[in-house]
């Protein structure tokens, strides 16, 4: 068998080294085995207020002879998926808002990297006859990859998790949220 790359020993050390904020759940899973010739993932559950749910992974890909479209030897994808309310569903800035909670959490966290590209999906679910569920479900997607510039993924860490925090609205690291009061 081939011994491990340094490089990606060290990317996959960086992102071990994440340690993220109590309401943020990281677990090591099985990576997909066939997109590249080394990978690690993890996985991500977040409860945030008012018990919206958000679940996600993210992936590191490393192929030493690099990949068409990935300008450069690591690849990060990025899966995120959340339930949302029915009045924040029907917004039509949700899509441009969701790829901006991607982009600014890299910018934030210091993350360098370079082919950044993805999708933010919309989806509502009305389930019939003997489906067990809520009767309606709507939810957001957001899947990305992007190539970053060395093996330093901490900051990416760091941002897939600032990233779940924003989808299920956490706020900042520090706010402390006020619960409504209701009038007499």
């Amino acid at each position: 068998m081939t011994s491990v790359p340094d490089l990606f020993r060290e990317a996959v050390a960086a992102l071990q080294s994440v340690r993220p904020r109590p309401e943020v759940q990281l677990e090591t899973m099985r990576p997909p085995q066939r997109l590249a010739p080394w990978s690690y993932a993890v996985s991500c559950e977040v409860e945030g207020p008012a018990d919206v749910l958000a679940s996600g992974r993210l992936v590191l890909l490393h192929d030493p002879e690099g990949q068409e479209g990935w300008d450069g030897v690591l690849r990060l994808v990025m899966y995120v998926r959340a339930e949302l309310d029915r009045e924040l569903a029907t917004d039509p800035f949700l899509p441009a808002v969701g790829w901006s909670w991607l982009t600014d959490a890299l910018e934030s966290s210091g993350a360098e990297w370079t082919a950044l590209g993805g999708t933010v999906t919309e989806t509502s679910s009305a389930r019939f006859g003997d489906i067990s569920g809520p009767s309606r479900t709507d939810d957001l997607e957001l899947r990305a990859s992007w190539t970053p510039t060395d093996a330093a993924l901490r900051p990416h860490g760091q941002a897939f998790c600032q990233v779940m925090a924003s989808v299920v609205g956490l706020p900042p690291v520090g706010v402390t949220l006020f619960e409504q009061r209701q009038s007499s």
